[in-house]
């Protein structure tokens, strides 16, 4: 328990249901907290989950008991509810535009770059937002399932009830869902193909941002296992890669960070050094004139058991930058539609 906190400080709540994700689970409760405020509770150790120190990617299980600060739970009744409006006409066409397929339980999207999954400091559009208010005068909210991040585009699946989303949260926990993910990377990867296994630790950098990074001495215990297979499908003058990436695990960053860590960063990624540095000279010349210098990363395709029975196999088009960049590098994938299984 953090220094100075003590029992009559916390309140107890029990969980109702299992498989939803202790962050998932505040935002559901406790719409009110900041994603940065509840980071501070759960770094402090103001949260606890039978009587341990809750984390943010733990999974909750029916009749665990929960203890919250009293203060939050007083703020949680007192301050007013956030109103949810209707979607206004231009959002509906854009949600209708960017679904993949939807049944009475999914709901699977097509998410475009620089539009974040959720809220946070500074960002007042966001997926989880937009889903709020399509749930007006349904009989269930729609329920993230998982995350992309800010601008990465590709398929994101939502559940059209707790249950469904609980039964999809233990899938992914469970490493039962296969994902399949395209990208650009800097450089040609040898052995061209290959496994990453390295665990990843968050921690602030020298501009006090959150970032990941590989395990270093001392850090076993904040380190948590990540595992990525990679496969080169072509390549550009030994300058740029065409990859097929399938994480194994589902870490923040973990592509990211994992490619960057053996020398070929996600172009268009500055985060994980992987922005493009113009060729002064040669036949690469003037090539980043002609590349969008942003994140050239897609969660192309999703494979997963459906709630009723059956499997969801579903593919998601490459968003335009991409498709530009593939054009002009030569790489068919700009022209790959949704069924087509390269990679």
């Amino acid at each position: 328990m953090s220094k100075g906190l003590t029992s009559s400080d916390l309140r107890k709540v029990l969980v109702e249901e299992s498989g939803m994700r202790l962050d998932r689970w505040f935002r559901f409760y406790y719409p009110h907290i900041p994603h940065s405020h509840l980071n501070k509770l759960l770094r402090t150790g103001q949260v606890r989950i039978e009587g341990a120190r809750g984390k943010t990617n733990m999974r909750l299980e029916a009749g665990q008991e929960i203890q919250v600060p009293v203060r939050v739970s007083v703020e949680a009744s007192s301050r007013p509810c956030r109103i949810v409006k209707p979607l206004l006409p231009e959002e509906r066409v854009f949600l209708d535009s960017i679904i993949l397929f939807e049944d009475e339980d999914l709901l699977i999207l097509n998410k475009p770059p620089s539009l974040a999954v959720q809220g946070g400091f500074g960002i007042t559009r966001h997926l989880d937002g937009l889903l709020q208010s399509l749930s007006i005068g349904n009989d269930g909210r729609l329920l993230l399932t998982h995350r992309l991040d800010r601008d990465t585009s590709g398929v994101v699946v939502i559940a059209k009830s707790r249950s469904v989303a609980s039964m999809l949260c233990e899938l992914f926990s469970t490493q039962a869902v296969q994902k399949n993910y395209w990208a650009l990377v800097r450089g040609v990867p040898c052995p061209a193909q290959g496994k990453i296994n390295a665990a990843l630790v968050k921690k602030n950098n020298s501009f006090g941002r959150e970032q990941v990074h590989s395990l270093s001495p001392g850090e076993l215990k904040k380190a948590l296992p990540a595992v990525t297979h990679y496969t080169t499908i072509a390549c550009f003058c030994d300058e740029i890669s065409w990859v097929s990436l399938k994480p194994v695990t589902g870490r923040q960053h973990q592509l990211r960070v994992h490619m960057t860590m053996i020398g070929h960063p996600i172009l268009g990624d500055p985060k994980y050094t992987g922005d493009w540095a113009v060729p002064k000279k040669g036949a690469l010349e003037g090539l980043a004139a002609r590349l969008h210098n942003r994140l050239h990363l897609h969660a192309k395709r999703i494979r997963f058991s459906h709630p009723r029975g059956g499997i969801v196999d579903v593919s998601a088009p490459l968003p335009q930058h991409m498709r530009a960049s593939f054009a002009f590098l030569g790489f068919p994938g700009a022209f790959c539609n949704q069924e087509d299984d390269i990679g």
